[in-house]
């Protein structure tokens, strides 16, 4: 049997009757839930137009306060529609600054717990921020713990949770009623699932890492959950790290997190003085973003993609009665047009020819033919016979460097023991762009960036007609660059990668820019 808890003000939710010694330690703090309205969905330009609070204390007693607030901007009309305040509810509604005392009052000493919890967290610091009021909470994102607790569900936004759990909501898309729902939401969970269970889902999310000490703490709060890419440098400017994450917060986090684990965490963390970030619509963005920064800044602990100077390949066309050996080709003199031709690649020039040796040796291949034995084939001794290679002698070839078997053989052999590492010919007709989109919690348009490529090259990613009439303008030669190619190719091998595939081959620009944006 469900009752009422305490409620100074409206008391609109029940609980479950549990002794207080049996709930999870989430349940013995302060806990505020909050939801804010704002005017759009950029904190650091947005404004706040209503606050809704429910605090609940240890002892179960239950507050609710809310209030419009004046943005001292006008609010779209796509978002009164969608909220249902108007200019004219908060023309007369008091700005931010007269209810600030009021609203960090309700929050101090709280876990601070909303559903996308940074979109709410990011305008109150903006807006506190302004007035120079401190505040960095403990935080629970309600969405992430559904996701914890429910991973059989694919949708975990509000209206989600109100229809799953079948939860009252008295004002949809309204701070106080969307308030009220969490606070139900955490009702739910609390009498479903086993305290210790529950207390781990939540510890996880409020676990927070040690700060590297060069570091201002301040900037981990502004960092976006999104898609992208983070640099870090020390004192002096020079570049550490660079990363990229689908997570953004969550991956840089993860670095102080398991700094005592690992040396090279560790001293990155001890050398760490600031971050950089940029935002992308998703995993192929950050991907490409992260090997053309690596290559441009040459971070002191990016080991792999600063290495690309000794990467090679195989060319080789076969022959049906002649065998030139495969060619040994640098990934910078790779020919996009001919990798149909090509073989590999390989981080160094000694794994390539240890391939090219194992190679021989599992198919009876010639060492001379292939050119990882010095001397010549077919050549006559001095009584007028074939010089038979080293291999032969020891019945690891099959002789097709003295007669014992056709070049042709050989070479067919030859093509199918590389098949598998042949390189990809494009596979569309010229330019082709690769629109990602992304929409991400609260924003009120899609974010979408367009990856330009041709042949493997690529060419730069647009986000507008202007960016992409002066990419397609400009005279630079998009060069083949061999991370690009391997980060592509992986993606489009995933079935669900999730982009617009435009083949354009030779559009005009504007013809470009009517289809892909």
């Amino acid at each position: 049997m469900w009752h009422s808890w305490p409620v100074k003000k409206s008391a609109t939710v029940t609980a479950s009757p549990k002794a207080a010694s049996a709930v999870p330690y989430f349940f013995d703090q302060p806990l505020a839930f909050v939801d804010l309205e704002t005017s759009g969905a950029t904190a650091h330009h947005d404004r706040i137009t209503e606050v809704g609070i429910v605090t609940v204390d240890p002892d179960g007693t239950v507050e609710e306060w809310s209030s419009l607030v004046n943005p001292g901007q006008r609010i779209p009309p796509f978002i009164e529609a969608l909220t249902g305040i108007s200019n004219a509810m908060v023309e007369s509604a008091p700005p931010f600054e007269s209810v600030a005392a009021e609203v960090h009052k309700r929050l101090e000493g709280r876990i601070f717990i909303a559903h996308n919890v940074r979109f709410d967290y990011g305008f109150l610091k903006n807006e506190f921020g302004r007035l120079a009021f401190p505040f960095r909470p403990k935080m629970l994102c309600t969405a992430k713990l559904s996701r914890s607790l429910y991973p059989e569900h694919r949708k975990h936004n509000l209206d989600s949770l109100i229809e799953r759990h079948g939860l009252t909501c008295t004002a949809r898309h309204r701070a106080l009623g969307d308030a009220q729902v969490l606070w139900q939401f955490a009702q739910i969970i609390r009498r479903d699932y086993d305290p210790a269970l529950l207390a781990a889902s939540i510890g996880a999310q409020l676990k927070t890492p040690s700060v590297p000490p060069r570091l201002d703490p301040a900037v981990l709060d502004d960092i976006p959950e999104g898609p992208g890419v983070y640099i870090f440098y020390d004192e002096e400017n020079t570049p550490l790290y660079v990363g990229k994450s689908v997570g953004l917060r969550s991956r840089v986090m993860s670095h102080f997190a398991g700094d005592h684990a690992s040396g090279k965490e560790m001293r990155i963390s001890m050398q760490l003085a600031r971050i950089e970030w940029i935002e992308t619509a998703g995993e192929l963005g950050a991907l490409l973003t992260e090997a053309r920064l690596v290559k441009e800044l040459l971070p002191v602990h990016n080991r792999m993609l600063r290495r690309a100077g000794d990467l090679c390949a195989f060319r080789w066309t076969p022959g049906a009665v002649t065998c030139k050996p495969p060619e040994l080709v640098r990934a910078s003199d790779l020919d996009p047009h001919r990798l149909a031709e090509t073989f590999g690649t390989f981080r160094s020039k000694r794994r390539a020819l240890e391939a090219l040796e194992a190679i021989a040796t599992e198919h009876g291949l010639c060492p001379l033919l292939l050119g990882l034995e010095k001397g010549t084939a077919r050549t006559a001794t001095a009584i007028g016979k074939p010089r038979p290679c080293f291999a032969h002698q020891l019945k690891k070839c099959r002789g097709a460097c003295c007669g014992g078997e056709s070049v042709a053989a050989h070479n067919l052999r030859l093509l199918g023991a590389l098949t598998k590492l042949r390189m990809r010919a494009w596979p569309y007709k010229g330019l082709t762009g690769f629109r990602e989109t992304q929409r991400a919690p609260n924003a009120t348009e899609p974010r979408a960036d367009i990856h330009l490529f041709d042949h493997w090259c690529y060419l730069g990613t647009v986000r507008s007609e202007e960016e992409l009439h002066a990419r397609l303008d400009s005279r630079l030669e998009p060069a083949f660059d061999l991370d690009t190619y391997k980060i592509l190719s992986r993606v489009l091998d995933h079935k669900k990668h999730g982009l617009d595939i435009i083949p354009m081959g030779r559009s005009t620009a504007r013809q470009l820019a009517l289809e892909l944006l």
